[in-house]
């Protein structure tokens, strides 16, 4: 399994890219359950009220989770590839600029602690 982890004001988001072979997490309803590469991650948004207390860039916000919705895809660099386009997304929508967010990637034997 592949970790796609951003860092960005202040704070990091990481999701997990399944490779062809793993066991990825099952959800009701998920689209593509038997692709090769599967993506799964958190989505967040800034909230006026309720969510979790966040401090991003030194600024307080308050932050609401959506249910990981795993995506499916038929090659790594596809699966890849939208998982730093998801990971630069969620940080855009706290107000993180696209440029301000580094991404890495890390290889990672499922069962590992992350």
């Amino acid at each position: 399994m592949l970790l796609v982890r951003g860092h960005g004001g202040g704070t990091a988001l990481t999701g997990t890219v399944f490779e062809r072979g793993e066991e990825a997490p099952s959800y009701k309803g998920a689209p593509d359950e038997d692709a090769p590469y599967v993506w799964v991650c958190d989505e967040f948004y800034e909230v006026e009220s309720g969510g979790s207390p966040m401090e991003i860039d030194g600024r307080d916000i308050r932050v609401a989770f959506d249910t990981p919705m795993p995506r499916g895809f038929e090659t790594k660099e596809n699966a890849l590839k939208a998982a730093k386009e998801h990971i630069r997304t969620q940080f855009a929508r706290i107000g993180v600029p696209e440029d301000d967010v580094d991404i890495e990637v890390i290889k990672q034997k499922p069962g590992t602690p992350t």
